[in-house]
Parts: structure tokens; C-alpha cells; sequence
């Protein structure tokens, strides 16, 4: 059997419960390893200079908000979801439509993660500079927001992608 047999043999229905799992798991666990990195910067360098743990909690929030960025995507993926009857389930409008919510999820997903460990990495700098040198805080932010739109980019093709989603009309 080859790997095309397989993957057509598939309910198209588990592909795109598939991706919308991915696209909020690995959304929520880029933003959790974020808030990790950014966090134990920000307690470690409070120890310095109490005065950064309040204003670098931003750094938290946008790391947080690309786990909102895998919800809202997931929302919108489960919104594509259709039934359609037995016969027509592995038509190719059907395959084409669980792949497409799939791929979608993936994007997103994997678009987040990364986004969620750079948004991490920015604001453990900028926690850091922060407690060194406090003019530094608004430069670093500023790049912070930079790395926070990384998360906006996947989202947007990720809802590209999800246009393709069109299952066959019921007879």
C-alpha cells in the first residue's frame, strides 16, 4: 500500500480534527515556554532592580496572547467543520477540505510556537536590560511587538488557508 493510498483512505474529518488540535496545543505551548523563558529572567532580574516587575509584565502578556492567537484560530477552524453524507466523504472536495483545515492548523500552530519562544527570548532581554539600564526598556518593546507580529503572520495564512475549505453539498 503507498503512502498516497493511506493518506486518502483517512476520514478527511480526523485530518481536520487533527489541525485544529495542533493549532491550539502547539499555540498554547509556545506561549507557556515563552512565559517560562520571559518569567525567570524577569523574577531573577527583579532581585537587582525591584522596579521592572511590574512594567516587564508585558512581556507575559504577549507572550500569552499567541495562545489566544491558536483559539481563536481553532474557533474558526471548528466553524469550517460541515457533515456531509457516507458516500461522499472521501470525495475530493471533502479530502481537499480536511487537508485544508489540517495544513491550517499546522501553520498556525507551529507559527506560534516559534513566535511564543522569540516573544520569550525579546522580553528576557528586555527584563534584563531593563534592570541594567531603564532607558532601554521602550527599544527593546518596541522589537518585542516585532516578534509578537511573527504569531499575526501565521494566524493570516493560516485563515488563507482555511478558505479552501469547502465540503461537497449534501444531495
Amino acid at each position: 500500500m503507498s503512502w498516497t493510498s493511506a493518506l486518502t483512505h483517512i476520514s478527511p474529518y480526523t485530518f481536520a480534527a487533527i489541525g485544529i488540535a495542533v493549532s491550539i496545543g502547539v499555540s498554547v505551548l509556545g506561549a507557556a515556554w515563552g512565559i517560562f523563558i520571559t518569567g525567570s529572567s524577569l523574577i531573577g532580574a527583579s532581585i537587582k532592580a525591584p522596579r521592572i516587575t511590574s512594567k516587564n509584565l508585558i512581556s507575559v502578556i504577549f507572550c500569552e496572547a499567541v495562545a489566544i492567537y491558536g483559539v481563536i484560530v481553532a474557533i474558526i477552524l471548528q466553524t469550517k467543520l460541515e457533515s456531509v453524507p457516507i458516500p461522499q466523504m472521501y470525495a475530493p472536495e471533502s479530502l481537499r477540505a480536511g487537508y485544508a483545515i489540517f495544513a491550517s492548523g499546522l501553520i498556525v500552530g507551529f507559527a506560534n510556537l516559534v513566535c511564543g519562544v522569540c516573544v520569550g527570548i525579546i522580553g528576557s532581554s528586555c527584563a534584563l536590560s531593563d534592570a541594567q539600564n531603564s532607558s532601554l526598556f521602550v527599544k527593546i518593546l518596541v522589537i518585542e511587538i516585532f516578534g509578537s507580529a511573527l504569531g499575526l503572520f501565521g494566524v493570516i495564512v493560516g485563515i488563507i488557508m482555511s478558505a479552501q475549505a469547502t465540503w461537497p453539498a449534501k444531495a
